[in-house]
């Protein structure tokens, strides 16, 4: 069972956001979605000051199985980006939620349709039931 920490917010196209309390946000891919994407070996994500929008491609993560989107959930301009992951990329699969976020933004809209960890739990198990 992935683990989905109850202080997050998700998207049902599997990003999690956390709140920074300061108008910024740090972003990064579920454990549920590196455990579908298997052992990553290349992060690219968007430089720092790029702007990006809500439910826009504005990185990629690449495993010896797939390349995968992620999505930026909120518009926002990028004040961060996780620089270890280009030498590290397996940093998301250990730790996806502390040391594998790929970036921060300055979010410029508000985390509307996101989903709880009871709702995103939900939605995997529902996911998994349907394959």
């Amino acid at each position: 069972m992935s683990n989905v920490p109850t202080d997050l917010k998700y998207t049902s196209s599997h990003e999690w956001v956390r709140d920074n309390g300061d108008g910024t946000l740090t972003l990064g891919i579920t454990d549920h979605a590196q455990e579908q994407l298997g052992d990553l070996v290349y992060v690219e994500v968007p430089e720092e000051g790029t702007s990006v929008e809500a439910t826009e491609a504005c990185a990629v993560v690449e495993s010896v199985k797939a390349a995968s989107d992620v999505y930026s959930p909120v518009a926002g301009k990028v004040i961060a980006v996780n620089e270890a992951l280009a030498d590290a990329p397996e940093l998301v699969n250990q730790d996806p939620y502390g040391q594998g976020w790929l970036f921060q933004v300055h979010a410029t809209s508000a985390l509307d349709n996101m989903l709880d960890a009871a709702a995103y739990t939900q939605q995997i198990a529902e996911d998994s039931n349907s394959d």
